[in-house]
């Protein structure tokens, strides 16, 4: 523990489970099927009664006097920011993943004032300090600290006719540009994430201008080349969709889709043959995933993950994360999450659609492709191990132990100069970064083993990069409450792993004026290898940039600060995203 708040925290967090040694454990009730009940005319309502208060104000139905009272008003501004900031670790129905469970069961126990606690100061392994950063002032701390001991409530469900309902085709096929109509450098346009502002925005990587600021899902979180290079494929924590045509005069989306409730996960078909003819979506609600049109998006089977996990033991809520298209057959790889099952989903016939099932480790994330492209190394982040899945015979590799919650987005690939080709990941839980061996031909010793660990700055760091035309391996540190470790990076020279790293306060190179978090998110590199690109990541009603870092000097070259640069995170380069490059 780095910075002296953490062990405020620890203080207050254990007085706060000394007054809490009063409360009962509930058990989570069931939850019922559907859209939760908030209707007073609801057969349900008019058995049990609807909600009230001597105030005249409508209040929540606790399932337990224990809970904490809130009213309607309330309960449902914190369900939404709840989706917004805490399902994807915590999971919809809060049972847990890359965040612990914040079941009943387990958040009464802890009471208010530990969880305000917790919420308002984070920990090193990841979890946001939320009021320190001023993302919640101490009024949302509070209302989220007695959310959470609440029965989360259940999402209705999303179909195929659902989907439909929602897709729109601004520009038909047949309408769209048979050849380029712009000037741009495509291959050297970034996408980058505006979170809370709904946007993507498109960045001339040559001229850093910002081409155009496209209408998305909320919260973008990846973006991913079409195999043709010509589409581009985002889809938004909310489950939108949105394809945009890069050959446009002015790119801008051609198609959309909403294909559930929340999702993190989008991909094409890139086997020869089958360019982009098939794209897929997976969703963590409900617990599923698409097969659509690659050019429409017209939505054509799904297939959903609720089932068994590697233990044998039913989950309701197997989230779709990680997605990659095999280079070696006409195949995705998905990752179903809890069940710590990876899906190899043959997409040749989606009629009769023909899939294998990989049991490996729980808790299955984010990943990438060895520099093969033959083998996909993924997070199982809550086991703390890599798993390796043979995408030439579909199979399971081999499972790492690594440090702890590893985060490797899609890792960095790099030849050790000791040990060849290898793989890294940094990770949330700890300072290490682990490397892997990735060579079983020219380095059979050292293959699918942790050949070096490197120490980082802290724990929360969400991405590693590196460039095959680059001698540097930047970690960011985005998530530690440490102000001096979230708004810098550290940054290693592969020749020599043995020297520490360079540490480069990247966010006072933005030289941003306000008091925004300035948390320093993704190193991304352009086409060429030469430049990092670094979002400098605040709260909406603060000031935002994007830092542009010169690879060879690893000193800052350009800051793009233009106002409608609305919270960014994930940059994504169109050449790097379309090849696999990392």
């Amino acid at each position: 523990m780095k910075d002296k708040r953490i062990a405020k925290l620890v203080a207050l967090a254990a007085a706060a489970v000394v007054s809490a040694t009063a409360l009962t454990a509930v058990a989570q009730q069931p939850a019922e099927p559907g859209a939760p009940t908030t209707d007073v005319k609801s057969p349900e309502a008019q058995f049990r009664g609807a909600p009230y208060s001597m105030s005249g104000e409508e209040m929540h139905r606790a399932d337990d006097p224990k809970m904490p009272a809130m009213t309607q008003a309330e309960f449902d501004r914190a369900r939404q920011i709840y989706f917004e900031r805490c399902a994807g670790c915590h999971g919809v129905l809060r049972k847990g993943a890359t965040g612990k469970a914040l079941t009943p069961d387990i958040t009464l126990e802890r009471g208010t004032e530990y969880l305000k606690t917790f919420i308002a100061y984070g920990s090193p392994a990841g979890m946001p300090n939320w009021l320190t950063s001023g993302d919640f002032d101490e009024a949302t701390v509070d209302l989220m600290a007695r959310y959470v001991q609440h029965t989360p409530p259940t999402p209705p469900e999303f179909s195929l006719e659902d989907m439909e309902k929602t897709r729109k085709e601004y520009i038909p096929v047949a309408e769209r540009p048979t050849k380029k109509m712009n000037k741009y450098n495509i291959e050297n346009i970034f996408s980058v994430t505006l979170r809370d502002d709904g946007t993507i925005a498109l960045i001339d990587g040559d001229t850093k201008e910002i081409i155009n600021i496209v209408k998305t899902g909320y919260a973008v979180h990846i973006s991913r080349m079409g195999a043709n290079g010509r589409y581009l494929y985002v889809i938004g924590r909310d489950a939108r969709v949105n394809l945009i045509d890069l050959w446009m005069e002015k790119p801008d989306n051609v198609a959309e889709i909403k294909v559930g409730l929340e999702a993190r996960s989008i991909e094409t078909s890139k086997f020869k043959g089958w360019e982009d003819k098939i794209a897929i979506a997976g969703t963590y609600w409900p617990p599923q995933f698409v097969l659509m049109d690659g050019d429409t998006l017209k939505p054509r089977k799904v297939v959903g993950t609720r089932g068994m996990d590697i233990d044998n033991v039913y989950h309701p809520e197997p989230r779709v994360a990680a997605i990659v298209s095999s280079h070696e057959k006409p195949e995705f790889l998905v990752n179903a999450k809890e069940t710590g099952k990876i899906w190899m989903v043959d997409y040749t016939d989606l009629t009769n659609l023909k899939m294998t099932k990989i049991a490996t480790s729980k808790f299955l994330h984010d990943g990438g492709f060895d520099s093969t492209q033959r083998y996909f190394l993924t997070a199982a982040n809550s086991s703390n191990q890599i798993v390796v899945i043979d995408t030439k015979k579909s199979k399971l590799e081999a499972i790492i132990d690594v440090g702890k919650i590893p985060h490797p987005g899609r890792g960095a690939n790099f030849k050790h100069p000791k040990f060849g080709p290898v793989w890294a990941t940094s990770g949330l839980g700890d300072e290490s970064i682990a490397i892997i061996g990735t060579d079983p031909k020219g380095h059979k010793s050292n293959a699918w083993k942790v050949v070096q660990t490197l120490e980082g700055q802290g724990g929360g760091s969400l991405f590693i990069k590196t460039h095959p035309k680059s001698n540097n391996l930047w970690v960011d540190t985005t998530l530690n409450p440490d102000p001096k470790l979230s708004q810098s990076v550290a940054v290693f020279d592969i020749r020599d792993l043995t020297k520490a790293p360079q540490i480069i306060d990247i966010a006072a190179c933005a030289n941003i004026k306000d008091d925004g978090a300035k948390r320093v998110v993704q190193p991304e590199y352009n086409k060429a290898g030469d430049e990092v690109w670094f979002s400098v990541w605040s709260a909406k009603d603060k000031q935002s940039a994007i830092v542009v870092v010169d690879d060879k000097t690893r000193t800052c070259k350009t800051v793009l600060d233009d106002k409608r640069l609305v919270t960014p995170t994930g940059k994504f380069n169109v050449y790097n995203t379309q090849h696999d490059v990392y």
